[in-house]
């Protein structure tokens, strides 16, 4: 095993340097062992302003740069420190103690915490980011016409995979068995469709605008659209339970400093995501970026977060993706910890600048999508310097150094 250190840098550091069952049970296991380990954890002292940030360079992690960048942790009298991790890492680096607070997906986290993985969290982020889309060449037409069909993910596990298993479950069909899933890196599951490879897709922003927009595909399931999803937080700040439990006042600090990035995101979201890009907090462009984040909302809360993971718990119950003999009350309840100063009464009264030329208008996203689409026809970079996102397993393009796709080779395999 490699140690902690190997696995995730601080910002600094590193810009010097199965089957479906199985799959579920697998990653609340590895989980569950790797939170025990307490001789291992590395968690801040008690009372210590320094706190510990992870992020892994995804477009949705905006508040966490903005609150950096923009001095949010400071003004709330911490020392900030940004530590860069991997996906496959990033959950049980979380119980060790590699990192103590981020914000992250309530879907991913549910099944660790229902297995034994001590972490908690704190407030809602954002709303709507994951999608389940059909060809438009296809007669799928709702939820249910997609049993028997093969569908291509990212990844097995990761966020679409996770949210499509329970579309699945609660509209009668079994993931397990009712579905041929297949694996694509992020920016080839349009081509995957062209190919008839796949009838289905399921994705992230900004893949799924961006699949839309040419025409691809219609949305069956969408996270921003559809009850009861888009009523729920797709992302909550969560924390290292062994330090937030010792660190409560430091905790809640963090939590407001999160929070005040995602209402000032929210308010600009061109100029966030230009930060981003231009901090090289991700592989993107800044076009691609706003386009993505102007579809997300980045709307703060505490009540609504926690009304999600109740929602969200019980769909993955019925979805198969929880113990059937878990109380889901009672795990939503262990999930979540309320903070001193961390409420919606306070959130209302919070306020961001509004920068000049920061924002987008709903015509414009249209247009920022559409000119992309015709950029990605000239000769440039490859595909995945713009759509592949580090959340995936085939492969993970998202690398910049990893080499490109010839685009020629893939234009004659249509």
């Amino acid at each position: 095993m490699f140690p902690i250190e190997v696995l995730c840098l601080s910002k600094p550091q590193l810009e010097n340097s199965m089957s479906f069952t199985k799959l579920i049970v697998a990653l609340g296991f590895c989980a569950l062992l790797l939170s025990g380990s307490s001789k291992k954890s590395t968690a801040a002292p008690v009372n210590s302003k320094h706190v510990r940030i992870g992020y892994i360079g995804l477009t949705c992690e905006a508040p966490i740069y903005v609150a950096y960048e923009k001095g949010f942790f400071k003004e709330e009298g911490l020392e900030p420190e940004l530590v860069k991790c991997a996906w496959a890492n990033y959950k049980d680096n979380l119980a060790l103690g590699s990192y103590d607070i981020t914000h992250h997906l309530v879907m991913y986290f549910l099944k660790p915490i229902e297995q034994g993985l001590d972490v908690r969290f704190l407030a809602g982020i954002h709303r709507g980011c994951l999608r389940v889309q059909a060809g438009v060449k296809t007669n799928i037409q709702t939820i249910e016409d997609l049993k028997g069909k093969r569908i291509g993910v990212p990844g097995m596990g990761t966020p679409p995979f996770v949210f499509a298993n329970r579309v699945f479950g609660t509209h009668g069909i079994d993931p397990g068995k009712d579905i041929t899933w297949k694996v694509y890196p992020a920016g080839e599951l349009g081509l995957a469709i062209d190919k008839g490879e796949v009838d289905a897709v399921c994705n992230a922003e900004p893949i799924g605008s961006l699949l839309i927009a040419e025409g691809k595909v219609r949305n069956i399931a969408d996270q921003m659209m559809d009850a009861p999803y888009k009523d729920e937080y797709c992302c909550e700040v969560i924390a290292n339970g062994k330090w937030v439990d010792a660190n409560p006042d430091t905790a809640a600090r963090a939590t407001r400093a999160l929070l005040k990035g995602a209402k000032w995101v929210e308010t600009n979201p061109k100029a966030a995501a230009v930060m981003a890009v231009e901090k090289k907090y991700l592989a993107s462009t800044a076009e691609l970026n706003t386009t993505a984040l102007a579809r997300l909302r980045y709307i703060p809360s505490v009540q609504r977060a926690v009304d999600s993971l109740y929602t969200a718990a019980k769909e993955m119950k019925v979805a198969k993706m929880l113990s059937p003999e878990t109380d889901t009350d009672a795990l939503a309840k262990r999930a979540f910890m309320h903070l001193p100063g961390v409420t919606d009464e306070w959130i209302k009264t919070l306020e961001v600048e509004k920068v000049a030329g920061g924002q987008v208008s709903p015509n414009e996203d249209i247009r920022l999508i559409a000119e992309l689409i015709e950029k990605d026809r000239e000769d440039s970079c490859c595909r995945r310097k713009m759509f592949d996102q580090p959340d995936q397993e085939a492969p993970n393009l998202a690398d910049p150094d990893a080499p490109c796709l010839d685009k020629s080779v893939i234009a004659s395999q249509k």
